[in-house]
């Protein structure tokens, strides 16, 4: 289980003799570093690391890190708001001891991702880690509802000797293909084994559709852990890759043309031990609040975007009839739908029925994206809101009337159009808070204003390695 509780000045109790414990074994294990790593609101993962002796230190009393990276741009360019983005003041880096782990593909080095507070000991109000616990938190004290989740992850593999800025894909076989599997025969099987030393939990790992791609799920976590495991799995997968003088790239699109990488999340809510997706009288085995559910997501899709697709590439990627799900529609396992319903197989149905949410990339902050999906999907469930006609086969296919009818539109065609949504859905603004909110807006205002002027291929190319 993931630490719900807040940091303290002087660490919560018992945090200092453990971490003091755990600097020891780590000692001995032959880690000489610890990184601290959270991610930025513009989706790029940022770290300081410590000494594995000072991990007791940063247990009790964090480690600085200023504010102003909750205002970088995914290229390091900085945008303010009125209280981000200037150089004054400092916050601590507390870590989640719960989450370190050694990591196999960096020998001497372990991860841990932290919570970030203020000097005087309050929360900061742009830590996104923090703004999702508090949600996971606040979701079961008041409604005794938890969830599980888990994020896809697809990913492409480049030659690392190719021309600095360039993608050539490191396997040329076709899409699922045997022969792309064996090309990266070497590199997988050292990732697998890697990641089965962290504890990672891979539930499957196999070639994907586009030029070099691949993708690997892993097993359901409660929302937190979930997040941490996605921003762990990367660094591993990219230092895996590294030591086999490979490139890989998370971002949406690392073309203009063709299919993106995509960052799928799975959800499921539980309550009494009892999944709402499974055993209910609704359709395809849903409980009504599992259906109220899924129809707060799919109200507030057009303004989430702005959450789970944040980057101008993302929009290369949401395209029609390309499985990346881009109309306000759901489906039971319907791939070009937003939001496609698994049932799961028969004998599973209990475990693994969840909502698959298609119109979210790996530029996405994993726990902004969580904590305003399970906001959308909390506000359908306690206004009991009605879940709309079922639409099946590709949506692209429907008439203008029976679109209408089922409530289908198109999602936000660019960053732009998504920032529009955002800033007139007062309940994500209200659940992320004016200072979260504030800083969605300006730094994806401030992606926009990067790109002005430049082509779909540029625009590829200006992200291509951000992720």
């Amino acid at each position: 289980m993931t630490t719900l509780a807040d940091p303290v000045p002087g660490g919560r109790p018992g945090d200092v003799d453990r971490a003091t414990s755990l600097g020891r074994k780590l000692a001995e294990q032959g880690v000489y570093g610890i990184v601290l790593s959270y991610v930025d609101t513009a989706g790029v993962g940022r770290v300081k690391t410590v000494p594995t002796a000072k991990l007791a230190s940063a247990a009790a009393w964090g480690v600085g890190m200023s504010p102003v990276f909750d205002t970088f741009l995914a290229n390091d360019s900085i945008v303010a708001t009125d209280v981000l983005g200037s150089p004054d003041g400092d916050l601590r880096l507390y870590p989640d001891l719960d989450r370190l782990t050694v990591l196999a593909g960096q020998p001497g080095w372990a991860w841990v991702p932290v919570d970030r507070i203020t000097q005087e000991g309050e929360r900061h109000p742009g830590c996104a880690r923090t703004f999702l616990r508090r949600i996971v938190r606040e979701t079961a004290e008041r409604h005794g509802i938890t969830f599980k989740a888990g994020i896809e992850i697809e990913w492409a593999v480049g030659q690392g000797a190719a021309p600095d800025g360039e993608f050539v894909p490191a396997a040329t076989g076709p899409a699922y293909g045997a022969t792309r599997q064996i090309e990266l025969s070497d590199f997988g099987a050292d990732l697998l084994a890697a990641l089965g030393r962290q504890g990672g939990g891979v539930d499957q790992f196999h070639p994907e559709y586009a030029a070099g791609q691949f993708e690997l799920s892993v097993d359901p976590l409660d929302p937190v852990a979930a997040a941490d495991l996605s921003v762990l799995v990367r660094q591993t997968i990219r230092a895996v890759a590294q030591r086999h003088g490979l490139r890989v790239s998370f971002a949406p699109a690392v073309s203009a043309q063709g299919v993106g990488n995509g960052g799928h999340v799975h959800l499921s809510a539980w309550r009494g031990g009892a999944n709402l997706h499974a055993g209910g009288d609704r359709r395809y085995g849903m409980t009504a609040d599992a259906e109220s559910f899924l129809a707060g997501v799919l109200a507030r899709l057009p303004a989430l975007t702005a959450v789970t697709a944040p980057s101008p590439a993302s929009y290369l990627r949401l395209q029609p009839s390309q499985w990346a799900g881009v109309f306000t529609a759901w489906g039971r396992e319907t791939r070009e739908t937003a939001l496609r319903v698994i049932t799961g197989t028969a004998g599973r149905h209990d475990q693994a029925a969840n909502l698959e949410v298609k119109p979210v990339d790996l530029a996405a902050n994993p726990y902004l994206a969580l904590g305003c999906l399970i906001a959308a999907g909390m506000d359908g469930l306690t206004s009991t809101a009605a879940l709309p006609e079922e639409t099946t086969g590709d949506p692209v296919r429907l008439g203008a009337e029976a679109a209408q009818a089922r409530g289908v539109r198109r999602l936000p065609t660019s960053l732009g159009g998504a920032v529009a949504e955002f800033r007139g859905d007062e309940l994500l603004r209200a659940t992320l808070g004016p200072v979260l909110a504030d800083a969605v807006i300006a730094v994806r205002e401030g992606e926009i204003a990067t790109v002005d002027g430049l082509d779909d291929e540029r625009v590829a190319a200006a992200y291509r390695w951000k992720y």
